[in-house]
């Protein structure tokens, strides 16, 4: 066997990536063997929802360090059959007996620097909630779907079970992630993982061959039940059982209560007829569709033929202004009543424009984390189309993996505040802010197609700019994801990557901007588009900022 010596994640020239065309299926991932997995549901006589169950229930296998079986899942979707948009929003809850009280007084909660306030953790039992991404393919399947669950799930159920060769970025997470939980487990709470996700402690390198069997066993036990096992059977008292052993709050009632929610997805016209849309709270959507309220009352088209700069500037202020709303007010609206509608009206944008001057300006102290999330999407023949997302939050998640079943549970809880002052307050079977953002376009009342960016609050940071460049620019999928970068991290400190223009980045700091440089494409999402053509045909583009693929016929 030839031995070949070079290092794939080296990048010495650019590569150079065509929008891709197809008018029977298209498929778009951040692993090409979750694209293959929804190819083949369509080739078995399924349709988009199929293809999309089919992809994401195969990133949990191939894509481990992002999200999993325990993951919580959103989607948009344009339903060819009834001709409208929907949406569904499965999050999960946090557990019933878990509180704030309880949290403090069994010691779980972390204190600041300061020695004065106290957070939620970021691994272990603790901020584990209710996994919704199960819940959420048995829903699309059994609404949408034409295939049965199993067949939807076969695909992930053969790589787990026979393995599939592990590529160069999802390598360099898998490493970075052992790191984490090594430095963490002196007390063997995170061995399970160890000896789940590592072969002896050793993380997978790019080209070698990973199986996942008992992460196999659950999936087959999922499509054969149509996720009851998971939520209502032998999985679910599995979890239970782990989490009394371990001093976790997850009980099997919190399990057997969980339902996914089918909403109304949140439109913003933005402008020329063009619409953006995206799943209501408790998702972070809002704060995209904010930021593009605000910004519609710009030139924006005009403005970056004389000063692209500008039109940056504005942007970046944009997103400064609605997450500083945003951090103050999105939560579960089931336990705050909180209204999005009145930051869509025309007064909130105008409003918030009037506040953007020549210069930055810190609009919130509040400072976002970081996370892994994988955003997928599809479309066929028919005129379906799907836009996914799924996530663990923080890579792998809470490092809590449930024995005998492969599970790697979320940590979606640590976003939840232990003050009971704010709007997002842990409170029993209260859903937290989230993340992790499907977006959608529409057109004259028609739609255009699924749009998305993965990466924590970089999320409607990116969705942002992908619209952007689609809508006011004229780019073509490729492009538009291929555009260099922004990330506002926290006060006027923001990044760009290493592909950003550096005369438009002095620019920036002359504004007053504190703009540093990241070697780390991962920093600034990773995002997939498909658009619908006049003729019926459809053209996608894919991250390439990572391992992603199309499938498509």
């Amino acid at each position: 066997m030839a031995v070949l010596n070079f290092d794939p994640l080296a990048q010495q020239y650019p590569s150079q990536r065509y929008p891709i065309y197809a008018n029977r299926a298209m498929v778009n991932c951040s692993e090409p063997q979750a694209s293959a997995a929804g190819l083949q549901a369509i080739l078995k006589g399924g349709n988009a929802f199929d293809a999309i169950v089919a992809a994401a229930a195969a990133l949990t296998v191939v894509e481990p360090t992002s999200n999993g079986i325990g993951a919580d899942a959103f989607c948009i979707a344009w339903s060819a059959r009834e001709q409208r948009l929907i949406g569904l929003n499965s999050s999960g809850p946090a557990p019933q007996g878990i509180s704030i009280e309880r949290v403090l007084a069994d010691g779980h909660a972390v204190t600041d620097a300061d020695g004065r306030s106290a957070r939620m953790p970021r691994l272990g039992w603790t901020p584990v909630t209710v996994p919704g991404a199960p819940a959420a393919w048995a829903a699309l399947n059994k609404r949408y779907g034409r295939l049965t669950l199993a067949e939807d799930l076969a695909p992930a159920v053969d790589y787990a079970r026979n393995g599939y060769a592990v590529n160069p970025n999802l390598a360099y997470f898998w490493a970075q992630s052992a790191v984490g939980y090594q430095q963490a487990n002196a007390d063997g709470r995170f061995d399970e993982w160890f000896r789940t996700f590592t072969c002896n402690g050793r993380t997978p390198q790019a080209g070698d061959i990973v199986t996942l069997p008992d992460h196999a066993n659950t999936l087959e036990s999922i499509g054969e039940t149509d996720a009851r096992s998971f939520y209502e059977d032998d999985v679910a008292r599995m979890i239970d059982a782990a989490s009394r052993a371990a001093g976790g709050y997850l009980r099997y009632d919190d399990l057997a209560a969980f339902q996914p929610r089918w909403v109304e997805p949140m439109r913003l016209d933005y402008r020329d007829g063009w619409q953006v849309c995206e799943i209501p709270p408790n998702g972070q959507g809002i704060v995209a569709l904010m930021a593009l309220n605000i910004l519609r009352n710009f030139d924006i088209a005009g403005t970056a033929g004389t000063d692209r700069a500008l039109v940056y500037h504005r942007q970046i202020e944009a997103i400064k202004l609605t997450f500083a709303d945003a951090f103050d007010t999105v939560s579960d609206p089931d336990d705050t009543g909180f209204d999005y509608t009145r930051f869509l009206t025309p007064e909130y944008g105008e409003e918030k424009a009037r506040l953007i001057g020549e210069t930055a300006e810190v609009r919130t102290t509040r400072t976002p984390s970081s996370s892994g999330t994988v955003y997928l999407c599809c479309a066929d023949g028919e005129g379906n189309m799907v836009s996914y997302i799924q996530s663990n939050y923080m890579g792998f998640g809470s490092g809590i993996v449930v024995p005998g079943t492969g599970i790697a549970l979320q940590n979606r809880g640590a976003d939840f505040s232990l003050d009971p002052s704010r709007a997002n307050a842990l409170k029993p079977g209260k859903r937290t802010y989230h993340t992790i953002i499907p977006g959608f376009l529409m057109r004259d009342g028609r739609p255009v197609g699924p749009f998305g960016v993965m990466g924590g609050y970089m999320q409607p940071q990116g969705h942002v700019q992908v619209a952007m460049n689609a809508i006011d620019f004229g780019m073509d999928p490729q492009q538009a994801l291929d555009a260099p970068r922004w990330r506002w991290d926290r006060g006027n400190a923001m990044c760009v990557e290493t592909r950003f223009d550096a005369s438009f980045a002095r620019a920036l700091a002359r504004r007053g901007h504190d703009v540093t440089m990241s070697l780390e494409t991962a920093d600034f999402g990773r995002g997939q588009m498909i658009m619908r053509l006049d003729s019926g045909a459809m053209v996608g583009g894919t991250e390439s900022r990572t391992d992603s693929n199309i499938a498509c016929l």
